[in-house]
Parts: structure tokens; C-alpha cells; sequence
């Protein structure tokens, strides 16, 4: 039985308990992080530590758990769970308290809370064949920024592009594409450039997708940072979305209509690549 990690106790998932006055479950008030794990190893671990500490300070929560000590919580429970490869989520919400819109005004312990799941991630079909997107409003809170478990509007999102056989959504605000349900969105134009959202609040600042900007200039590829159109996807030569689920997943149609020649490119191909064997040389 899978192992998990609760409030400092490892314990098996059918005994984890948290309280029904928790701040999480009654307001969304916790951040999470997703960390990659290749050959039982983890992936980008201080830039998720960092972006935790992000979300944690724009929602004033205070954490006392050191990155160390995190580090060693997560290579716990792969050991415990045997994961080779697949995904540790780490959630933290400000605790339990009585139920009030406004923060306590003393702090209360945060609850922490980690378990593994065991994926095929490398190998997934998706990479073979390509996902097959649609469009839908992006009707999400205005700090997307912050990664928050407020995920509903993703949920529905995604359940709404699988009731038209889809794959997967990518959100538009005011005639762009921001990002996709749960990854960031990239588009190769016709000229060979890379393009994809700038940050700001209204797209999640993805470690995967920090990684791969990285890893394609480290190899001379054009890259631009700027909002792009639905026109701009239909007419690009490809498109893929990056995350720690799916690392480097190529994008071979949107609303039904192909991209490029309606299979996996050329450059997103070579792009998972670098990133996996990026990925399992500096992992820890």
C-alpha cells in the first residue's frame, strides 16, 4: 500500500487524516508543487522549492520547513513507494482554523501534506502521437501566478475538452492564449522561431517551461516571450506544452483544424529529448 506524508508522520494512504476545519479544504488556501521523478531521482528540485516560496509569500503564509528538509521527506517516500519514474505532489495550506475569510490572527501549523504517484511519463503515447487541443475562455482567478490547489476551473476545462474528444484545453484571454490547463503552451512559427507567453500574472511561471526556454537557446534556437492568437497556432509548423506531467508534449491540432502537417515536429521532438536527458543528469 502506497506510503504518504502528513503533518511530520509517514503513514499508509487509508490512515492519512486531515481536519475538516482545514483552511485548504474550506478556501483553497494552500499552494502545491508537482517535482518529476527519472530513475527514482527528482527533476528541477530547487527551482520547485523556489516557486513554492514564491506562492507562499504572495499568499503571506508562513512555513517553517527548510528546503533540506523537504528534500528528504521526498526522497523518503520514493524510496518507501519504489518510484522509479512518475511524480511527488507536495500541498501546503495555511491549517486548520475556525472558519473565518480572514487569515487567523495567530498563526496556525501549516499542514503538509506528500504522497507519489508511480506514471510512465518518458514513454507516454502523447509524445508518439500528439495531443489534440481545443479553446475554451480562460475564466480562471486573476493570480495565476500563484499555484494555488484552487484548481476547479482547470478541472471543468479539461472535462470540457474531453466531451468534444480532446485532449486538452488551451484558455484565451481577450484573443490570446495564455496557457493550457495544466501546462504552458508554445507555438513553432513558419521562420523556425519558438513562441511563447511572457510572464506575468496571468500564466503560471512552469519550471518545465524554464528549463526548455533554457536548454533551446543553449542550442541556437530563436526564441520570443509574447502572447499569440489562435490564427497564430493554425498557422504555425508546430506546438507543443511543457509541464512536469508531460515534460515536452507535442500539440498536433487545435478546434479540430491540423497544425503543421498534423503530427509530432521535428524541433519538438529534439526539445524532449535535450530535456529528458537534461533532466536525468542533473537530477538528485
Amino acid at each position: 500500500m502506497r506510503q504518504v506524508y502528513v503533518n511530520g508522520d509517514y503513514l499508509p494512504e487509508t490512515e492519512a487524516r486531515v481536519s475538516i476545519f482545514d483552511r485548504g479544504f474550506l478556501f483553497a488556501d494552500g499552494v502545491y508543487e508537482v517535482t518529476l521523478v527519472l530513475d527514482g531521482r527528482l527533476v528541477d528540485f530547487s527551482s520547485h522549492m523556489a516557486r513554492l516560496r514564491r506562492s507562499l509569500g504572495e499568499l503571506e503564509m508562513p512555513f517553517s520547513l527548510r528546503d533540506e528538509n523537504l528534500l528528504e521527506i521526498h526522497r523518503e517516500l520514493i524510496e518507501r513507494n519504489e518510484v522509479s519514474e512518475g511524480l511527488v505532489y507536495l500541498q501546503v495550506t495555511r491549517g486548520a482554523a475556525d472558519r473565518d475569510f480572514i487569515y487567523p490572527k495567530e498563526p496556525t501549523p501549516n499542514t503538509v501534506v506528500l504522497f507519489t504517484q508511480k506514471k510512465s511519463i518518458v514513454d507516454s503515447p502523447l509524445a508518439v502521437h500528439g495531443q489534440h487541443v481545443v479553446t475554451l475562455d480562460d475564466l480562471r482567478w486573476r493570480r495565476c501566478d500563484i499555484k494555488t490547489v484552487q484548481l476547479l476551473y482547470p478541472s471543468m476545462a479539461k472535462m470540457q475538452a474531453k466531451s468534444q474528444g480532446a485532449d486538452d484545453a488551451w484558455l484565451v484571454k481577450d484573443g490570446f492564449i495564455t496557457e493550457g490547463s495544466s501546462s504552458n503552451a508554445f507555438i513553432v512559427t513558419i521562420d523556425g522561431k519558438i513562441v511563447t507567453r511572457d510572464l506575468s500574472v496571468d500564466i503560471l511561471q512552469g519550471i518545465t517551461r524554464e528549463a526548455v526556454l533554457l536548454y533551446a537557446g543553449n542550442v541556437q534556437l530563436r526564441l520570443e516571450e509574447r502572447p499569440f492568437t489562435v490564427e497564430e497556432i493554425e498557422n504555425a509548423t508546430e506546438a507543443f506544452s511543457t509541464s512536469a506531467s508531460g515534460l515536452v508534449n507535442p500539440v498536433v491540432s487545435i478546434n479540430g483544424k491540423p497544425i503543421g502537417a498534423g503530427k509530432p515536429g521535428s524541433i519538438t521532438a529534439d526539445l524532449r529529448q535535450i530535456y529528458v536527458e537534461r533532466s536525468r543528469a542533473s537530477a538528485i
